[in-house]
């Protein structure tokens, strides 16, 4: 039971085994080499970065991080990093005597790993101790969730079974309830969203996978924001045409737009001070600063643009691009967009900068750019912001020694808004078409195609295409393959949830409904109970999971109960 929940012995040849935190191991250096060595290593998260000097080659003890695999190498020559030229470390210069690279499958957390230096020069890398299965954890917490959700759905059915009756007689005359024509299936993709968004940002249990990217790719992290976004899109076209059927006048819906941009703009500002207002560097751009600005145009340019009467064309191929020739209009603006953001990025002359460059900065690229963090992205975000006034710990930071900056910032927004608009051609759909079949092929037609399209960008790679998927840039392969997946997404749960009815969207669909008080909320109470907690020294994924469920659980229960009372609360 000790492995399955990762808690190990407390002491090991002499290390302390419980000052190990999550995904950490000991390294034991051992040298019989007779001249002066010195270890050097580089992450495989660390893309194109230089090697990082740990220590000269003497027998010596430290913590790795193995949640990715190590490249280790030793050089007969002491050039520990302080100039961009020594990072540049190359076997001719350095004297190389080995070289080896650990696997992440290799290296375990809380293992103890014996790297020997011989006589003869040659590395070898032994396992000391095996450390402990981190997935293990989550089976376990699976499992423990699973059967205390099937305890409480037990405990309800047997308490609705012995007030099932009286009810009925005291609601015999009560006319029963018109069934909703609202789509079940969008609120329950908005509540799958805001559940993982609170699941993430409760830490994830520490998975690296789970968190958001360093820099290029795809985490699980990485599809809430956006999945967000386009969802918003979904409901702009459905509510402007109900405002318009209604006979509202445009200039009406438009101020009723920027009214509730100004709300969300205002929120996320208030949200960014939650630690103490300091004017002098509070970040002004967020979350929902995006969501504002996304909202705000896509809002207005389909109100503008929509048609108040819409007859399906009789000519096969119109009939075919029905909407897309509906959104001809929008269509060129947003592509008006994208063609005014790939030039910026590519053609700005960004100073001490290569033109083009979308790297994060730091050590990215043998250290020959540290401060050309986002390129053009990042550098229009501080003329327009300041330095003070943009996010101050990405990801990137840790990893590459990036420099401040904003993944939520101004310039990402033009981009933002492409992502939400190819919300809006969904929502539209769902609007032209009112079979169910013809909406799923369109959605499933739309979602193959900018799938591949966003692969082709990046070449279906992380880091080899021309526009790699990068979630802190929001590259337009971003957009597209994030784009393809809300679409798949939403297509699987209409038919599963409205068309065939196997599953009512629960807890999805509560939660859905209150979106912006589960943000607000668990943003608010961050660090508080009973919502968090600290046991000891949280150092294994086992703590962080079941704290990060028991979090995000406690939000599903907040929403049950708003739903219960019938509390919706929306901007």
């Amino acid at each position: 039971m000790s492995q399955f929940v990762e808690y190990i012995e407390p002491l090991w040849r002499g290390l302390n085994m419980r000052e190990l935190k999550v995904d950490e191991a000991y390294m034991v250096v051992k040298s019989h080499y007779e001249k002066p060595a010195y270890l050097y290593s580089r992450s495989d998260e660390c893309y194109t970065c230089s090697y990082s000097y740990v220590k000269s080659m003497q027998n010596f003890t430290f913590k790795l991080n193995v949640a990715r695999g190590w490249e280790f190498k030793v050089f007969g020559k002491d050039v520990e990093p302080t100039t961009n030229n020594d990072m540049q470390c190359n076997d001719t210069i350095c004297d190389s005597v080995c070289k080896l690279y650990s696997p992440a499958t290799m290296l375990q957390e809380f293992g103890v790993y014996n790297f020997t230096l011989r006589a003869n020069g040659s590395c070898e890398l032994i396992t000391d101790k095996t450390g402990v299965n981190v997935n293990l954890s989550l089976a376990s917490v699976f499992l423990l969730v699973t059967m205390l959700l099937t305890v409480i759905r037990t405990s309800w059915c047997v308490w609705r079974s012995y007030t099932f009756i009286p009810e009925q007689e005291a609601g015999a005359n009560v006319m029963p309830e018109q069934p909703s024509k609202r789509m079940r299936s969008l609120d329950a993709f908005r509540g799958m969203a805001i559940v993982l968004m609170i699941f993430v940002n409760s830490g994830g249990g520490g998975y690296w996978w789970i968190e958001h990217t360093p820099w290029n790719g795809l985490h699980l992290a990485d599809v809430v924001f956006p999945s967000f976004l386009w969802i918003m899109g979904v409901c702009i076209p459905i509510s402007v045409k109900s405002q318009v059927a209604r006979g509202t006048p445009k200039t009406s819906i438009c101020r009723r737009i920027v009214w509730r941009s100004f709300k969300l703009f205002v929120i996320g500002i208030c949200l960014n001070s939650i630690n103490g207002p300091q004017m002098k560097d509070l970040r002004i751009m967020g979350v929902l600063q995006r969501f504002a600005v996304a909202y705000l145009f896509c809002g207005l340019v389909h109100t503008l643009f929509v048609q108040k009467e819409f007859v399906m064309p009789q000519i096969a191929w119109k009939r075919a691009l029905c909407d897309v020739l509906l959104l001809r209009a929008e269509f060129l603006v947003m592509i008006s967009l994208i063609a005014i953001y790939l030039g910026l990025i590519f053609g700005l002359p960004v100073p001490n900068c290569p033109t083009g460059y979308l790297g994060p900065g730091g050590k990215h690229a043998l250290a020959n750019y540290p401060n050309c963090t986002g390129g053009a992205t990042g550098y229009i975000d501080r003329l327009i912001l300041g330095n003070a006034h943009i996010y101050q710990h990405p990801t990137a930071k840790y990893v590459y020694g990036a420099q401040a900056f904003d993944p939520e910032g101004v310039f990402g927004c033009l981009l933002t808004v492409a992502q939400t608009f190819l919300g809006v051609l969904a929502g539209v759909i769902i609007l032209v078409h009112t079979n169910w079949s013809a909406r799923i092929k369109r959605w499933l037609y739309w979602s193959i195609g900018l799938a591949l399209l966003g692969g082709t960008l990046c070449f279906f790679s992380i880091e080899d295409g021309p526009i790699p998927i990068n979630k802190n840039l929001w590259s337009l392969s971003f957009v597209l393959v994030t784009s393809g997946l809300a679409f798949f997404v939403l297509s699987l749960l209409y038919f599963v949830i409205d068309v065939q009815r196997w599953w009512t969207g629960y807890p999805f669909v509560q939660s859905g409904k209150n979106a912006i008080i589960m943000y607000v909320g668990h943003t608010v109470m961050h660090k508080m109970l009973p919502w968090h907690w600290r046991i000891g020294p949280m150092n294994t994924h086992f703590v962080l999971l079941l704290e990060s469920t028991w979090n995000t659980l406690l939000w599903v229960a907040i929403a049950l109960y708003l739903d219960s009372i019938k509390f919706y609360y929306s901007l």
